[in-house]
C-alpha cells in the first residue's frame, strides 16, 4: 500500500515499529491511512500492518 507521510501524527493510531518510515517519535504513526490485511484473519498473530516501509525507503 502506497500512502503519504504526514507531518503530524495519525491522531488514534500508536505505533512502536520505530524501524518504520511512518514511525513518530512518541510511538506514533504518520502514515495518513493505514491497511491491515489479512482478510478472514482470526486472531491477532494473523495480522499484518500493509502499510510498513522500512525507515529509508523512498515512498
Amino acid at each position: 500500500m502506497k500512502t503519504s507521510k504526514m507531518n503530524h501524527p495519525n491522531e488514534g493510531v500508536k505505533c512502536v515499529v520505530n524501524t518504520c518510515h511512518y514511525y513518530m517519535s512518541g510511538d506514533h504513526c504518520a502514515a495518513q491511512q493505514i491497511e491491515v490485511q489479512p482478510r478472514n484473519a482470526s486472531n491477532s498473530e494473523q495480522t499484518d500492518c500493509a502499510t510498513f516501509m522500512p525507515e529509508g525507503q523512498l515512498s
